[in-house]
């Protein structure tokens, strides 16, 4: 047991029971105090677990974000959701005027701070700032930044419908909109492939390695099932005002990046 004046950031109960996720997760009223509760739990091995478990893959994944983001050194960039901070120092390599990461798991943004400090001196390279916030509602200025990205979030978002007019919001004219998020293959054998890796093998290795008991590595899958195709994410886009919709399918379909133009 901990000691008594220490507390555990282990949830009492799980954030996702087998039972939560017979249905869609999606439509729970407290799926965001869930997906919180999930990222504290596992944010200690969330780094690991993202590159054991996509094969190395996710990074490339998050640069090839940056580079249809295509930033230029008078951009004001946020990065949304960002986590531990993967995506928010590969935005800080491509070297805009500024970088700062939102995400609403304050365990998430410690790490991403503490992943900045170790990197140390950026050689003229801006050094990510980092705040715990809602996608939903950001301290943002209308028409205040020019690229807003967003990886593997939009579908922990309570409304993503109003995380889009929100990222609408703060972009100015010309702004980009990235997003990265999971997809499910078209081939059928690779459908059949990566289903039964994400259903079967990965929450089981996932959780063993996190040691995590929030139901984390359930949910995931069952959150890419029930969440909007690569097209409806397209839909989600254009319907938030944005325009110039391009998407790229990356590693056979298991993930999309969609672009839009404020």
């Amino acid at each position: 047991m901990p000691p008594r004046d220490t507390v555990s950031t282990e949830p009492t109960e799980p954030a996702w029971s087998r039972d939560d996720l017979k249905g869609d997760p999606h439509a729970s009223s407290t799926k965001g105090d869930r997906v919180r509760r999930m990222f504290s739990s596992i944010s200690h091995r969330y780094d690991l677990n993202n590159r054991v478990h996509s094969m190395g893959r996710d990074q490339a994944w998050r640069r090839r974000a940056v580079a249809m983001a295509t930033i230029t050194s008078t951009d004001d960039v946020v990065d949304v959701a960002c986590g531990t901070g993967d995506l928010t120092e590969a935005l800080a390599d491509a070297g805009p005027a500024s970088i700062c990461g939102i995400d609403f798991t304050p365990e998430m943004i410690e790490l991403a701070i503490a992943k900045a400090t170790r990197r140390g001196d950026r050689h003229g390279l801006p050094t990510p700032t980092y705040t715990v916030g809602d996608a939903m509602a950001m301290d943002l200025s209308d028409e205040s930044v020019d690229v807003v990205t967003i990886a593997f979030g939009l579908r922990n978002v309570q409304n993503p419908t109003d995380a889009i007019a929100e990222f609408a919001r703060v972009l100015r004219p010309g702004g980009r909109l990235v997003v990265l998020e999971f997809s499910t293959p078209l081939n059928p054998l690779v459908r059949v492939g990566n289903h039964i890796y994400t259903h079967h093998i990965m929450p089981l290795t996932a959780t063993l390695l996190s040691g995590d008991r929030s139901g984390a590595y359930r949910y995931l899958p069952r959150s890419i099932d029930t969440f909007a195709r690569a097209e409806d994410v397209a839909a989600l886009v254009r319907g938030g005002g944005l325009s110039e919709i391009s998407q790229a399918s990356l590693t056979l379909g298991v993930c999309t990046i969609t672009v839009g133009i404020k």
